[in-house]
């Protein structure tokens, strides 16, 4: 039940900030992780195996309780259903200067914190998904840059 009114609380937000086009992407590159964090995340690996066991666990959590596809859409391309409310757009997990320029601690940061000036909010520790699953939610979004 807290699942679902999480879930419910975040479409709701983010349908009530609604923009009638779709902003752009920010830089892709640029550091979300506070300066005195940045290294730590950087260097963090993930402390669950990369494999298509953990890609496809991430796969059911991104599409599912995550609920990572409401703004990053079903592809990784944000472009989901509530992106065109969302300045800057969602990630896209499929664009290749991402990929290459952002660790997996990184991506972790994000999703356990939120990324101030965005639509990404904090998952881990909200209820929403825990630290392991966040883990192999980051491990699918990084299989998207991938293809």
């Amino acid at each position: 039940m807290r699942h679902l009114t999480a879930t419910f609380f975040l479409i709701t937000l983010l349908s009530a900030t609604a923009w009638s086009a779709l902003a752009a992407e920010k830089d892709p590159c640029a550091p979300r992780v506070p300066a005195g964090e940045l290294a730590q995340y950087k260097a963090m690996k993930p402390p669950v195996p990369d494999t298509p066991e953990a890609i496809q666990k991430g796969k059911e959590i991104y599409n599912g309780k995550g609920t990572c596809f409401g703004c990053h859409g079903n592809d990784g391309k944000g472009t989901g259903p509530l992106a065109s409310g969302l300045d800057p757009s969602p990630r896209n997990f499929t664009n290749p200067q991402f990929d290459q320029c952002k660790t997996a601690g990184e991506m972790f940061w994000a999703v356990k914190n939120g990324v101030p000036g965005t639509g990404m909010i904090a998952a881990v520790g909200t209820g929403v998904i825990n630290e392991q699953e966040a883990w192999q939610a980051v491990l699918y979004e990084r299989s998207l840059g991938k293809k």
